[in-house]
């Protein structure tokens, strides 16, 4: 039975109810049944139906389409951004200025200019503001940093990610900005290494202790479409840290089978590989059998509930999201994704939509986190080197 709470539920809006804020929308309402929070409301364009709100038993949310507007009305103390990447900056900059907390879902902003005026907006009013990285609540990023330190595995030689999913043609017409780089005069940056797979990115980041912009020395991205689509579905970028070490990520929407991402801590004793989403690690190293262990989780929300009635330590604050917001701003940069020639992916046929696949990239994406390398590196005909960006 969770324990009864010790302060009155912390009042809550959602902006961005459905998509991905149908998650947000379950665990609030988990939170509230414990006594943690409470929904008042809710910021859709179109309001959510009885049916989405069932589970909320009691008073109904609040709901309008002008978030400043029922932030004032609803008293509200913190508020979840779950909205297309675009609208970030805006609405963390509307909540800031009424002093309301943030947990603001990943990527933070579409571009650097952005996110820096988001870490001004949120310094000047003193409110509290968490990243929606999930995998940073797992309890293996600390066991994982302990086993590091003590040199299970040797010297750390560097950290490579690798993400294999499946997303058919129904997945880029979900939303206009769906597959997109910019809209009008906006930009978006919805790729796969700053969106779907995002965490790969800054999950390896994070074990590297190289989270904030400050830790980065260079990037270098690949970025490819198999997709009809504006931005990259099939990419990969290296990052420099300061301290030297290489942090690589290969990813794809066009997998052959989807597979679990994984991040790999690299040393010259042995390895340590984290499959974020299930919070397991495997340690392999010289001398010793392979240990595996699964791990618990803190949830974002509940630690900034916590921070707010507690003072906890927020796991995700801005700043330690600079570098991954580094990539993103390289991918944005960038010369546009480069479309890959017909013979290098098939259509497959789903009993959804039909989905585009990357002929061998299952086996190129493990590659690259294997062995810290470009997609030109492991000599792929496609990954031409003049589609190489340094930043």
């Amino acid at each position: 039975m969770p324990s009864l709470p010790t302060t009155t539920p912390v009042p809550i809006v959602l902006a961005g109810a459905r998509g991905h804020g149908r998650w947000h929308l379950a665990n609030i309402r988990r939170l509230q049944h414990q006594g943690l929070v409470r929904l008042v409301g809710v910021c859709e364009l179109k309001p959510l139906d009885d049916g989405e709100l069932h589970a909320f038993a009691g008073e109904l949310p609040e709901q309008s389409p002008d978030f400043g507007a029922l932030l004032d009305s609803t008293g509200a103390r913190a508020a979840i951004i779950c909205t297309p990447i675009q609208t970030h900056a805006e609405l963390a900059l509307t909540a800031a200025g009424r002093g309301v907390h943030l947990l603001l879902e990943k990527p933070p902003a579409a571009t650097r200019t952005d996110f820096e005026r988001i870490l001004a907006g949120v310094q000047d009013a003193q409110i509290a503001c968490q990243v929606g990285f999930q995998s940073f609540g797992s309890h293996a990023v600390p066991a994982i940093r302990e086993l590091v330190s003590t040199g299970a595995i040797g010297a750390v030689q560097g950290y490579g990610a690798a993400g294999a999913w499946v997303r058919d043609e129904a997945y880029y017409r979900r939303a206009p900005w769906a597959g997109r780089r910019r809209i009008g005069g906006a930009d978006v940056v919805d790729g796969v290494l700053t969106n779907p797979l995002a965490h790969a990115v800054a999950t390896a980041l994070e074990l590297a202790g190289s989270g904030r912009a400050e830790d980065v020395a260079s990037i270098d991205t690949e970025l490819f479409r198999a997709h009809d689509i504006e931005a990259d579905d099939t990419s990969c970028v290296r990052v420099t840290t300061t301290a030297g070490l290489p942090v690589t990520a290969a990813v794809t929407l066009c997998a052959e089978q989807a597979g679990e991402p994984y991040v790999i801590v690299h040393g010259d004793r042995g390895r340590i590989t984290f499959w974020y989403k299930q919070d397991r690690v495997l340690v392999q190293r010289a001398g010793h059998g392979p240990e595996e262990a699964v791990h618990g989780r803190t949830d974002l929300l509940e630690n900034l509930v916590g921070h707010l009635t507690h003072g906890t330590p927020l796991l995700v604050p801005p700043h330690r999201t600079g570098a991954f917001m580094e990539v993103v701003e390289a991918v944005r940069t960038a010369p546009e994704p480069l479309a890959l020639p017909a013979d290098a992916w098939y259509t497959a046929t789903t009993p959804a939509a039909p989905r585009r696949v990357v002929r061998g990239i299952d086996a190129l994406v493990a590659a690259g986190a294997d062995t810290l390398t470009l997609f030109s590196e492991l000599g792929v005909p496609w990954a031409l080197p003049r589609q190489v960006s340094s930043s």
